[in-house]
């Protein structure tokens, strides 16, 4: 399945209820792997975002789709970027003329 790497900030409702973010986070990992993605790892980082998670979906669709389920509450936004394995990113540069 297809790789992406969702960036999330909080937003002012998110950092109000931080110290709910375990409870959160689960919820809304059960949400977006009832939607058929995969989560692969979720970190708490520094910096521009506050959370990085990184996951497989079926479908570019169905990763925007996850990803407008974790926003959903209210308690963050997000970016999402497609990753590209090396291989993959070599079979994209190989059509090059």
């Amino acid at each position: 399945m297809p790789v992406y790497v969702t960036l999330f900030k909080f937003t002012e409702q998110g950092i109000r209820v931080v110290k709910d973010n375990k409870k959160n986070q689960e919820e809304s990992i059960k949400r977006v792997e009832k939607m058929g993605a995969k989560i692969l790892g979720v970190y708490m980082t520094m910096g521009e975002y506050d959370i990085v998670a990184v996951g497989e979906a079926p479908s570019d669709e169905a990763a925007v789709a996850a990803s407008l389920a974790a926003s959903s509450d209210g308690n963050v936004r997000a970016t999402t970027l497609r990753a590209f394995t090396p291989k993959e990113f070599e079979e994209i540069v190989s059509k090059l003329p």
